[in-house]
């Protein structure tokens, strides 16, 4: 009986460690006239780490984070660029050290994410998700 109690929490703790944060905890969230309505996970993480600067419809892209120690730069750090914020951040210091690109502008807080979003053609945030996006698209990340 011991042995089966360990076996399922053995694989409960497993499922639970290789399960990352869920896409669902964040809203990828663009301008309302941009026309994009899906974007790959690729896509998201090769405009966040500005290896690209177009969206795929040609529109210049102009991401936009939130700030190092919130939650939901964690998660979205970790479930859709596949990398902790640590390893986001020392990848902005190596591009920074080495002249190519500065990370993306930060904003404090959802609200100011989705204000950002709304003022800037272009851009493409995150919010957590149960924040308001009135004003702005959420995108399906695939």
């Amino acid at each position: 009986m011991m042995r089966k109690i360990f076996t399922v929490l053995a694989m409960l703790a497993l499922f639970v460690v290789a399960t990352p944060a869920a896409a669902q905890d964040v809203k990828v969230i663009v301008n309302s006239a941009n026309s994009t309505a899906d974007l790959s996970g690729d896509v998201v993480t090769k405009l966040f780490l500005k290896q690209t600067t177009k969206f795929p419809n040609g529109t210049a892209a102009q991401p936009v984070d939130q700030a190092k120690g919130s939650s939901v730069r964690a998660a979205f750090s970790k479930s859709v660029l596949g990398r902790g914020v640590a390893a986001v951040e020392s990848y902005w210091q190596q591009q920074i050290f080495s002249g190519k690109d500065v990370p993306p502008p930060t904003k404090a807080s959802d609200d100011e994410v989705v204000a950002y979003v709304k003022a800037n053609a272009g851009a493409i945030g995150y919010v957590s998700a149960g924040a308001s996006t009135a004003g702005v698209k959420v995108v399906d990340v695939k």
